[in-house]
């Protein structure tokens, strides 16, 4: 489906079998939300690449969501596949397959729909035939590197969650000189202005002597607001570039900057492993 925006059609969400050849009940097709046997609305629309879970929040007390023609007034409602749901008056259809992108985020974009400073945000950037896409995480505006898109809310938020265990990698280049041992320390956790960071692994990359600047690669599971960059200030360096380069086991690989590739679904599949049954694959 390539509508802008989201993934909605005119037709009614229950798929009716057609009258020729005649279908046996059994046989009969099942409705693209079938499988939602009563799914709250909220993941329902993240299923179906309409929002994340907490835009739908906005979108139904700003009351642009209809169940069976009646306005929601709030988000703790089950939806089943016999029911109508509309987004401004569109009817939304059941989830589409899962998709996942690799973006190279260039310096100078903000990871968010909408930026009330005005900003350009990454996907403002994204081609126009893509499908309404929602970031795993995101980059800070001077950030650079690996940002994974997809249009499933519930697989960006799977991939977030620090239980998932997935690896954040970057390459940090900071002003400012430090030793390999230094940086081992950081093996054990910090705690920078009252927040607690978990271990972080950092390695000092040769560089030549005397130099301003270091790169250090630095690996982190949680990816808390800004945690590279505070935990190397905390250490003295201060961070003038900083690049991801991989996420869980997606790599930025030779992806130029601005340019965007969608992961083959088998490929999305064995990374995921067993958590790939959640999602349309």
């Amino acid at each position: 489906m390539h509508h802008h925006g989201m993934a909605l059609t005119r037709k009614p969400v229950r798929a009716k079998a057609p009258a020729a050849p005649r279908v046996k009940a059994a046989e009969a097709i099942p409705s693209p939300m079938a499988d939602i046997p009563g799914e709250r609305v909220a993941k329902v629309l993240a299923r179906a690449g309409v929002a994340s879970r907490r835009e739908v929040e906005r979108l139904i007390a700003e009351g642009r969501v209809r169940l069976n023609g009646r306005a929601l007034d709030t988000p703790a409602v089950k939806v089943t596949a016999a029911d109508e749901l509309r987004v401004d008056g569109r009817i939304v259809d059941g989830p589409e397959p899962t998709r996942m992108w690799r973006y190279h985020k260039p310096p100078g974009l903000v990871t968010t729909h909408r930026d009330p400073e005005g900003r350009a945000t990454v996907f403002e950037a994204m081609p126009p035939d893509l499908p309404r896409v929602i970031s795993v995480g995101r980059l800070d505006l001077t950030s650079e590197g690996l940002l994974l898109l997809t249009n499933d809310g519930e697989l960006s938020r799977f991939l977030e969650l620090p239980s998932t265990g997935w690896v954040r990698r970057y390459r940090a280049r900071a002003f400012g000189r430090i030793a390999q041992s230094e940086l081992d320390r950081l093996a054990q956790g910090v705690t920078v202005d009252g927040v607690h960071y978990g271990p972080i692994e950092a390695l000092l990359e040769p560089g030549p002597p005397g130099a301003a600047n270091c790169w250090v690669q630095v690996a982190i599971v949680e990816g808390k607001n800004r945690e590279v960059r505070k935990v190397l200030e905390k250490l003295g360096l201060r961070v003038n570039r900083l690049i991801r380069i991989a996420y869980g086991p997606f790599q930025l690989g030779r992806l130029a900057p601005g340019e965007l590739r969608e992961t083959p679904r088998r490929v999305l599949r064995a990374q995921l492993g067993p958590a790939a049954g959640r999602f349309q694959l």
